[in-house]
């Protein structure tokens, strides 16, 4: 097992559903310091989309938390904090990530998430071969995008753009892009 792979399952498992006793006394009041999590499986390394060229291949099994505190309201959303993992079946570039989520829920059931947060990968920084994305630092910037449903209340569906680069930083900076469709449930 990668040590990717270890690194993302043991940052999922400290995020368990322990419940967090309520300071107020409202029996229907959250009692989770989760306040979401979502799985998914992704297309690697998208050709055409923000990055442009494609290299890598596979998918991406993905697992994302997003946590109820801290947050913030902002312009009509919330902000939230988030920690996920990104696994390529191929051996390509895998990430850990975590950041900050800004959801806005529409009346309907629509639901549309952006945010802005880091990721770190096990990819190649430089390389001479054209099947291996040269990413130039090991830390990236990582901007997702997320439109999808709510229904049954708690689940979700969803499409998911997430875009990793290191902002040109530093040299080389091919910016890696997935996109597919993910699962979710909210606490």
């Amino acid at each position: 097992m990668s040590r990717w792979l270890r690194f993302g399952i043991a940052l999922l498992l400290t995020a368990n559903l322990i419940p967090v006793p309520s300071a107020r006394a409202d029996p229907s009041a959250p009692t989770s310091i989760l306040y979401g999590v979502r799985v998914g499986l992704l297309a690697h390394d998208v050709g055409g989309l923000w990055s442009n060229t494609r290299a890598e291949g596979g998918v991406d099994a993905n697992a994302e938390i997003v946590l109820r505190q801290p947050s913030m309201v902002l312009w009509g959303g919330v902000v939230l904090p988030n920690v996920g993992v990104s696994i390529n079946s191929q051996g390509d570039t895998s990430k850990v990530y975590g950041g900050a989520v800004w959801e806005f829920l529409f009346g309907n059931g629509l639901f549309f998430n952006t945010g802005l947060g880091l990721a770190l990968h096990d990819g190649h920084l430089e390389s001479e071969d054209s099947n291996n994305k040269q990413l130039g630092s090991r830390l990236l910037f990582r901007i997702p995008v997320e439109v999808g449903v709510t229904f049954l209340e708690r689940h979700r569906l969803s499409i998911l753009f997430d875009h990793v680069s290191n902002a040109y930083l530093a040299e080389p900076n091919e910016g890696l892009d997935t996109l597919g469709l993910r699962y979710g449930f909210q606490f």
